[in-house]
């Protein structure tokens, strides 16, 4: 929203309750309050006709106007400019009418989409900015237009339009693939100083306390595990515990070296799980510590692991859409794996197998026989869980590998955990 919105207005695509909607569309600039007076009738507070007009002005503005809306008020100015952007999305309704009832739209001229795209960017701020443009793409049409560079160059870059990117990659013009890779590369830099420190912080905390030595410096003792095994050695008359083993925690960079395999179904609903996943795969393979592996898959199976020290290669080497066939991904993990008590299996998939079910679940108990730690992610992203195959999970769930959706920022402790092999963290549903 622009300065005039108030700070908690949400996107214009869903009508909101009358108990919500006078605080949703835009509202001028607060006045700054007068001085107090000696006289309070000096400065009279607003009167009741002007707030009504307020109101309705609101309305007008989530309702989209015409016939229909029944305020009976007319924009001018900054408003009606604003209104313009919104009938030209979604027709006469702001609040989302249907396709049939549009009264406006951006036909397939390329200028005016141009236009339309940098008003959004002028009246609303970044977050409703990319909504309108994700909606804009679904409700009308504009994947082609964004194989134009300037059509790249005018949108507002987010997860959301480089998995739109990454879809139309093999049909994109060579004169387009430049501006794409820079647009996917800005969205990917951000996202890594976002969490790459963070990451590394809690993953390195996690490899320490996994890396058990039996002759440990003062320093490196493990003393919660020191004391549990040596309980046996306690000695009632001097209330003490004679610790005849100490275990300490090694140093994760000279001693400990953990496997992680990244599985990554990169069907077309997986789209901003792919960028995440991809991101976090390059910041794994920049620690020495973590011998990382990244395999995407639909009905094929492709290893990107030599392209990880460039997540945006990565995501280029992706082809988003297409069948799934999770239990040959699986089938690919497991001839990866050589140490199967250091190795920790991540998947990340909705579970739609088209493969063969029960080899995969077959798969899936014989790696956690092995002493894989297996982690089942239904995302990897900020919108919660996709739809997903509610048998397979329940399935995986009866293995002891419970399927769940997960944010960016909650991955580093979902790894940390399989590290350290203790229970996931998983969220409340």
């Amino acid at each position: 929203m622009p300065d005039t919105a108030p700070k908690n207005t949400p996107s214009p695509v869903s009508s909101p309750a009358p108990s919500t909607a006078r605080t949703s569309a835009p509202t001028p600039a607060p006045t700054p309050a007068p001085a107090p007076a000696a006289n309070p009738e000096a400065h009279p507070a607003p009167t009741a006709p002007a707030a009504a007009d307020e109101r309705l002005r609101r309305w007008r503005l989530v309702l989209g106007g015409g016939q229909a809306d029944g305020t009976g008020c007319e924009l001018a100015g900054r408003d009606a400019a604003m209104d313009r952007t919104l009938t030209a999305l979604y027709g006469g309704s702001a609040a989302g009418g249907r396709s049939g009832d549009r009264s406006g739209g951006l036909g397939g001229s390329a200028p005016q989409v141009a236009r339309w795209l940098g008003d959004i960017r002028t009246y609303f701020p970044t977050s409703v900015v990319q909504v309108m443009q994700r909606d804009a793409i679904d409700r009308l049409g504009l994947s082609a237009l964004l194989l134009e560079p300037e059509m790249l160059e005018a949108v507002e870059a987010d997860v959301h339009l480089v998995g739109t990117l990454l879809s139309l990659n093999k049909v994109m013009p060579e004169t387009t693939k430049e501006t794409a890779r820079a647009v996917v590369r800005k969205v990917v830099d951000n996202l890594e100083k976002r969490l790459a420190t963070r990451t590394k912080a809690v993953l390195t905390g996690a490899l320490d306390r996994s890396a058990k030595i039996n002759r440990p410096r003062h320093r490196d003792i493990d003393w919660h595990r020191t004391i549990h095994a040596n309980l046996k050695h306690y000695l009632p008359e001097h209330g003490t515990i004679v610790p005849e083993r100490l275990i300490g925690y090694g140093r994760a960079d000279r001693a400990v070296k953990k496997d992680v395999v990244l599985c990554i179904d990169q069907s077309g609903s997986m789209a901003a799980s792919v960028v995440y996943a991809s991101i976090f795969g390059a910041v794994l393979a920049s620690m020495r510590s973590i011998d990382t592996k990244l395999v995407v898959f639909d009905t094929a199976v492709v290893d990107l692991t030599d392209q990880l020290d460039d997540p945006v290669d990565v995501l280029f080497g992706t082809q988003l859409g297409g069948g799934t066939d999770i239990n040959r991904a699986l089938a690919y993990c497991q001839s990866l794996i050589t140490r199967p008590a250091d190795t920790v299996v991540v998947l990340i998939s909705d579970l739609y197998e088209g493969g063969i079910r029960d080899e995969m679940l077959k798969r899936v108990a014989a790696m956690k026989a092995s002493g894989v730690q297996f982690v089942a992610l239904l995302a990897l992203s900020d919108e919660g869980a996709p739809a997903y195959d509610r048998e397979h999970a329940a399935a995986l769930a009866a293995l002891d590998a419970p399927a769940f959706a997960c944010t960016p920022d909650l991955f580093p402790e979902v790894m940390a955990a399989a590290i350290e092999k203790r229970p996931l963290p998983i969220p409340d549903k």
